[in-house]
This record gives C-alpha cells, sequence and structure tokens, in this order.
C-alpha cells in the first residue's frame, strides 16, 4: 500500500473496530475480498480487541462496505458490535492485512467446529492433494478454542506453532482469495501432526494407522482415539462383548454411552430423525443429540450401549480422523456405528496428554490412535435435546459452543461463579457477557479441581475478565465452594441458595430483566436448603434479588445420605413409612433389600439416626422408581429416573386417570406442602391389582405435573404472578417437562424453559453470578455479611419477594 501526498476530493476514511467471534473465523480476508471489490483502499488486521480496519474511498462505496461487513459476514462470524468513526483521509492505494498487534481486550475466540463440506468434498477426492488428510481444514472448520494458546488469534498462539507450513500451504496461508488464508490449523500431509497407531503390533503412521483401527473396531477391539478435545474410547456398537469390555474398562457399570453413526441414514436406522434433529446432527456444532430409541432398530445395536434409557445419545463424525474410521466411497466398510465415549475412569478427567495416554488408558484399551497435535485445553462433546416443537435445549453445553458467550439481562462487574459440584461449570462474567466453561465433571478428587483451575486461567486470559466479585453454593461440603473460598483473596464470595441459581440461570436464559417475579420450579436430586434440609422439590417466588418459599415436598429422611442415592430401594421404604404403609414382602422394593439391611433402615428411621430430612423430587423419582421394580441400585447418578421414564414412555397417553399429590396449604410466612403419600398408596394399589409397570410409571409422570399446575395456580391466587420458570436437573427428564410445560400452558401460565444453557448444575453458574451481582451492587441487608479471606460469613437472601428485607442463617447438615 502506498500513500498519495493528498487525497482526492470526496473521499472519505473510516476507522472500524469490529468485536464479537471475528478470529479464526475467515473475517480479515471477508474485509480484504470487500474492500477489494468495492475499489476501496486501507487495511485490516487482528488486535486483541477484536478486528481493526480502516477504508478510504467514494463515500457511497465506504457506505455500501459498511452494510455488507454484517450482512454478508463468514458463517462461523458472531459480531457483537461494530463501531466506525471518520478520520482524515491518506490518499491510499491498496488494501493490505497488517500483522496482528498483541495487547488486552475481549475479542472472542470461536468454537471447534465439524469439518465443513468443502473440506470433506477436498478429504474424499483422490485427485486432492489432501486426500484422506486427517487434519483438513479452513477458516469456516475445525479446532479453534481448544488449540488456542493465547491472543491475538494466530497460529504463533496455537498448538499449530511447532508445525512450520510447506510452501504450497504457506501460499494458500498468505493468499486472501483463498479458503485457507490465515486459517491457523492449516496443513497439508507434508507438514502438518501425523496420526499413529500404537499399540497393536508394529506402529503405523498415516493412512495405514486410520485403515488397521477401522479393522480392529471390526474385529472387536476397543481403541483409545484423540479427537479435538480430548481422547475417546472407542469399539463396535452392535458388538456386546467389546462393550462389556469397556464398561468393565472404565469402571461405568450402568451410565449410557453415545454413539456415534457412519451417516444420517445409520442415524435413521436406529431411532426417529427430526428435521431439527438432523440440523444439530449436521451442523458445525455437531453435538450429541438425544433421540428416543426405536425398540427395534434396523441397525445393530448392544443392549448393554444404553440400557434403561428412552434416548440414546448419538453424533455424527466431526472430525477428519472420525471420518477415517468409517469407510470412504469405495473402501471396505467398518462398523456402521461406535460406541464414542470420553478417554477416562469413571470420576477421572478427561484425558488430553499424550505421555499421560500412554499409561492411564494402557489398560482401558487394546490401541491407541492418536497424533501430535498438542490439545492445549481439554474439551468434551456437547450433548442436545430437541424438543417435539423443535426448541433445542442443551443437556451438556460444552464443545462447539464454548467460548461463544452469552448475553446478559444488566450489567454485571468482573465476576466469577463456581457452580456446583457435580457437572461442575464456571462462568465468567463482565459488563453485558458472560462465558460458561466447557464440562469440567465431578469434582470428586484433586485432579478434578487441579483441571478446573487451569480452564478458569485459560478462559480467563482468552476473555480478559479478572474477577472482583466471586459466587458459589451455600452448601458447606461441597468443593467447589471451598475452591472458590481459597480463591477470593480480598474479594468478596457470594454464597448463594441452590434453587434459586437454578431459577436465575432459567431467568437469564430467557432474558428477563428480574423487574417482575417468577413462580420457579426447581426439581432435582440436592440443593443445601435454608433450614438444613437436603431441598429438591421447590417452589420458590424468585428474582435475582432473592426467593421465597411458595411450597416444597413433604420431607422424608435420607436414610445414610449418599447411601440412599445409591440405593433407590432404601430411598423407597423411607417414602413409604413416611406415607403410612406397610413394608409387606409383594413389593418389590420391599423384597429387593435383605431383611437385615430392614433391620437397619427401619432403626435408622426410627431414631432418626443419620437421616437429613429431604424434600427432594429426584429421591422421589428414585422411589417410584424402585417400587415398581425398575432399578434398585443405582450404578450412576439420575439412574433409577432415567429407568423409570423409559418404562413410562408408551403409556403416556393412555394410562387413564392420572394419581393425585395432596397439597396442605401454608400459613404464617410457611409454604405449603405437596404430599406423595395418595400417589404412593394409589401405586401400590394399582401394582397389587396388576396393573402395568408403564402404566404407574405414565400415572406418577402425570401426578406430578398436576402437582406442579395446583401449586402455581394457588401462587398466582396470592400473588398475581403468570410465568412459571422450569429449572433443575429432574427437568432433563423431556416426558416431566413436556407434561408440565403443557399443563401449565392449558392453565393460562406462561412458562420459560431452558434453551441456550443445561437446566441441571451445569447451567447454575449463570444463576449463582447473578444473584451475586445484584446482592453485591445492593449491599448486604442488616444481619448479614460479604465472604473475604479469613471471615466464615455467609450470604443469605437479602431481599425476598413480596416480604420484606431477610437475613438468612442456616444450621449445617
Amino acid at each position: 500500500m502506498t500513500v498519495s501526498p493528498s487525497a482526492a476530493p470526496g473521499v472519505v476514511r473510516h476507522r472500524l473496530t469490529i468485536r464479537g467471534t471475528v478470529q479464526g473465523v475467515g473475517f480479515r480476508p471477508f474485509v480484504h475480498g470487500l474492500a477489494h471489490e468495492l475499489g476501496l483502499s486501507g487495511h485490516v488486521g487482528n488486535s486483541a480487541a477484536g478486528v481493526v480496519a480502516e477504508v478510504e474511498g467514494d463515500p457511497g462505496r465506504v457506505q455500501v462496505f459498511l452494510d455488507r461487513l454484517t450482512a454478508d459476514a463468514p458463517p462461523l462470524a458472531a459480531l457483537t458490535s461494530v463501531t466506525h468513526r471518520p478520520v482524515p483521509a491518506l490518499g491510499t492505494d491498496g488494501f493490505t492485512i497488517r500483522p496482528s498487534r498483541a495487547g488486552r481486550g475481549r475479542t472472542h475466540v470461536p468454537p471447534d467446529t465439524a469439518v465443513c463440506a468443502p473440506c470433506l468434498r477436498e478429504f474424499a477426492d483422490p485427485r486432492n492433494r489432501r486426500h484422506r488428510h486427517p487434519f483438513i481444514t479452513c477458516t469456516h472448520c475445525g479446532p479453534r478454542f481448544t488449540i488456542v494458546t493465547g491472543l491475538p488469534y494466530d497460529r504463533a498462539t496455537t498448538t499449530m506453532a511447532g508445525f512450520p507450513l510447506c510452501e504450497r500451504c504457506a501460499g494458500e496461508y498468505a493468499d486472501p482469495r483463498d479458503r485457507r488464508f490465515h486459517a491457523q490449523p492449516v496443513a497439508c500431509p507434508d507438514c502438518g501432526p501425523r496420526l499413529r497407531l500404537t499399540g497393536a503390533g508394529p506402529q503405523r503412521e498415516g493412512d495405514a494407522a486410520a485403515v488397521r483401527a477401522r479393522e480392529m473396531l471390526a474385529q472387536g477391539a476397543v481403541l483409545a482415539v484423540k479427537g479435538i478435545g480430548g481422547y475417546h474410547l472407542a469399539c463396535d456398537a452392535a458388538d456386546a462383548t467389546a462393550v462389556a469390555r469397556l464398561r468393565a474398562a472404565k469402571q461405568r457399570p450402568g451410565k449410557p454411552f453415545a454413539v456415534m453413526a457412519a451417516d444420517l441414514a445409520t442415524v435413521r436406522a436406529l431411532a426417529p430423525l427430526s428435521e431439527a434433529a438432523a440440523r444439530q446432527l449436521t451442523g458445525p456444532r455437531a453435538p450429541a443429540v438425544l433421540l428416543r430409541r426405536t425398540r427395534s432398530p434396523a441397525v445393530a445395536l448392544a443392549d448393554a450401549v444404553c440400557p434403561g434409557s428412552p434416548d440414546v445419545a448419538v453424533l455424527l463424525p466431526y472430525t477428519p480422523v472420525h471420518r477415517l474410521l468409517f469407510a470412504l466411497p469405495g473402501e471396505r466398510p467398518g462398523p456402521p456405528l461406535l460406541v464414542m465415549t470420553s478417554a477416562n475412569r469413571s470420576g477421572a478427567p478427561l484425558v488430553t496428554d499424550d505421555a499421560e495416554a500412554r499409561t492411564a488408558l494402557a489398560d482401558l484399551a487394546d490401541a491407541r490412535l492418536w497424533h501430535d497435535r498438542p490439545i492445549h485445553t481439554p474439551c468434551d462433546d456437547s450433548v442436545v435435546r430437541v424438543r417435539a416443537d423443535g426448541s433445542v435445549v442443551p443437556v451438556r453445553r460444552s464443545r462447539g459452543y464454548v467460548p461463544d458467550p452469552l448475553p446478559l439481562p444488566f450489567d454485571v462487574p468482573p465476576s466469577l461463579a463456581a457452580g456446583g459440584d457435580l457437572k461442575n461449570v464456571f462462568c465468567l462474567a463482565r459488563g453485558r457477557q458472560a462465558w460458561l466453561s466447557q464440562h469440567i465433571g465431578d469434582l470428586g478428587d484433586t485432579a478434578t479441581e487441579a483441571a478446573l483451575t487451569r480452564a478458569v486461567r485459560h478462559l480467563g486470559g482468552l476473555t480478559g475478565v479478572r474477577p472482583r466479585l466471586l459466587a458459589a453454593d451455600r452448601h458447606p461440603g461441597y468443593r467447589s465452594t471451598a475452591w472458590a473460598r481459597e480463591r477470593a483473596g480480598t474479594h468478596p464470595l457470594h454464597l448463594v441458595q441452590h434453587h434459586h441459581a437454578h431459577i436465575a440461570s432459567a431467568m437469564a436464559d430467557a432474558g428477563l430483566d428480574g423487574t417482575a417475579p417468577v413462580i420457579g420450579i426447581a426439581f432435582d436430586g440436592t440443593g443445601f436448603g435454608d433450614d438444613g434440609a437436603v431441598w429438591g422439590g421447590e417452589a420458590l417466588l424468585a428474582d435475582y434479588d432473592g426467593y421465597r418459599r411458595l411450597a416444597h415436598l413433604a420431607y422424608v429422611p435420607l436414610p445414610g445420605g449418599d447411601a440412599a442415592v445409591h440405593n433407590p430401594c432404601r430411598m423407597a421404604l423411607s417414602h413409604l413409612r413416611a406415607a403410612g404403609l406397610a413394608w409387606d414382602a409383594d413389593l418389590p422394593c420391599v423384597s429387593a433389600c435383605t431383611e437385615a439391611e430392614r433391620r437397619l433402615l427401619a432403626g435408622q428411621l426410627e431414631r432418626r439416626v443419620a437421616c437429613v430430612p429431604t424434600s427432594s423430587m429426584g429421591r422421589l423419582f428414585d422411589a417410584v422408581s424402585s417400587l415398581l421394580g425398575i432399578c434398585h441400585r443405582a450404578g450412576h447418578e439420575a439412574q433409577a429416573a432415567v429407568a423409570l421414564e423409559d418404562r413410562a414412555v408408551p403409556a403416556m397417553a393412555g394410562c387413564g386417570q392420572p394419581y393425585a399429590f395432596a397439597v396442605r396449604p401454608g400459613g404464617d410466612g410457611r409454604p405449603a406442602v405437596v404430599d406423595p403419600a395418595p400417589v404412593l398408596r394409589a401405586a401400590v394399589a394399582d401394582l397389587r391389582a396388576g396393573t402395568a409397570a408403564a402404566v404407574v410409571a405414565a400415572r406418577f409422570h402425570h401426578a406430578v405435573a398436576g402437582a406442579v399446575l395446583a401449586v402455581c395456580r394457588a401462587a398466582r391466587r396470592d400473588t398475581g404472578v403468570r410465568t412459571v420458570a422450569l429449572s433443575g436437573g429432574v427437568f432433563a427428564n423431556a416426558l416431566l417437562e413436556d407434561a408440565c410445560t403443557e399443563a401449565l400452558r392449558g392453565g393460562g401460565f406462561t412458562v420459560v424453559r431452558h434453551r441456550r444453557v443445561p437446566c441441571g448444575d451445569g447451567g447454575l453458574a449463570l444463576g449463582q453470578l447473578l444473584i451475586a451481582s445484584r446482592a453485591h451492587a445492593r449491599g448486604p441487608a442488616p444481619g448479614e455479611r460479604e465472604e473475604r479471606t479469613g471471615r466464615d460469613g455467609r450470604k443469605g437472601a437479602a431481599h425476598v419477594p413480596g416480604s420484606a428485607r431477610q437475613g438468612g442463617r442456616h444450621r449445617g447438615t
């Protein structure tokens, strides 16, 4: 570019700053091409704040440039703001792309995206030099979040820095007209990472490694496969022996596995597939999609892949390496369905490091298909569910979504919320934007806590958020809370009630600003209550400032704490006793317990030893599951409840008269109580009359929906509030969410459901952060205080909708 002595008359020049997801998505070549097409001069470059450009030329053409900048942006770009201002014209000639500038800012790194259609065509073309190249990518697809090490997003700040470009790739990288212009992960077989197969005889490399891996899968092997965000364990999903071996190795006895299908035709042979679900599978995010299983699918699937589940989680090959595990046209096919599950033992962090994989996965897999491109940031697969109306809700929000920002309904200071202990996801925020992290996992050991610390450091570096405010759960025993307390330093730490956070998360997901409260229905397994009990079946009048408990499921003892969670039959006996029903041997839950176990339980319940009271809806689902003889011992969270949903599916439409909970009104500040005793008595009577378990399960689901409607009608009568928010992990049950939504809408309510964040603990941190921000801005009420280093205060609900301010103190469990 040259500079003329003076600009021609009538020429204008504008300086632009474009923020959002504008790096790593082909935005600079798009700007270059647009300016060249319109005959404008100037320059464009990356900075830590986004993309900065200057354009000069005829005023009309500059205006067209400004209009098309947002209208015609690349498919993966997401612009959050475009600011421009006139600057003196320089009389420049030509348009250039300048080197990136370092600095501080808050540009958005894009998520990892599935391999795009143009790359797939080259991948399958024997005449193309990237035919079967395991790392084919361009500006529209491939790894981003998991390989970036810093900003601005350039090759030097990714894990591709160690792979110098060959002459031909360098030419593409430098050509603004090429699809791979400044595509940071670009490479070819001559200069890119190498695919290897290790542990199955002599090491194989390149295409030979992929071919042998496919052969091994067809022969019943279990393979560790390195993907974008971590290692997977893969095997033939139709091979019962291979699936059993994988379960034993992972120490995961019953939790469903996800499967990867060769193509959409295979998916359709496995389960009914709506257009909305197909769009999710084939879109750039490429999540695993929960599909209702066909009882007799046209493609073989081992029973042990997803036992006791109404759904199967299906995904398509989203990386070239995955594509090589399935045959290209003209090749000998391998298995059409592969189990594809994270490569770790149950409860351990996802394995990403190759050295660790050599030892940690040695006894989990027969061989390892890997490559030498480092993974900087672990990122599990995302899981979504498509509702009957075509709307999509994430069950696990991770790869393909993170680190896309979420809009907030009001400004917040730089903040960090630690989330919960199960399905941990943290949240960073500043201003009107929040960043939920990838799925971290269950904080059960120091390794997962270390993974949380690394993820906070990485996401904080990408977003530029330096928290001045922290939030965590009130539970005194949560590891996430202890983690936040250790890192708060001199900054305030607000402890947020679990179910209040769930409802706030749903409100934020719907864009509600909190100027009006909602009736919040929070159903889950466990949450620390204000009275020291284990909550989980709650109706709250809530906004971001506070909550009032309107109603809750009747308390029953939780015998032995976690022991009852792992043994639904014990929870069933507790509920039977609370309902005044005898432990008769003809009931499946009674016969599932040994005589010694029943004696122990009877003594515990009689003397209330190790029996904290609980209002948990999740535990009630467990109890009914065992009562019907479906699941007595749970090897993983929600196993009994999921199996109960599975049994109810075929009977939901024609199950006859549903059962009914008793609702005892509250008064004098006391919440109403929803008593399940009549439901349990009716279910026992039906069982003894020979009614099918599917019908009883369906009637129970409808009964819960009926109780929700009754509680919300009473709340509307007392408060005038007509908006209901549904949140908590129990609403991952599609039957229950649909039944509640239908009943509430039929009753004249506006129903708020999750859309962009999970209803379970994977969305908890978003609610924690917004509640903490409002409490911090408001300041503590009398008797309240913020936690800081060396102080053991708790932050209570400073404002309760519809009542005077109240401080919060509660006793420990």
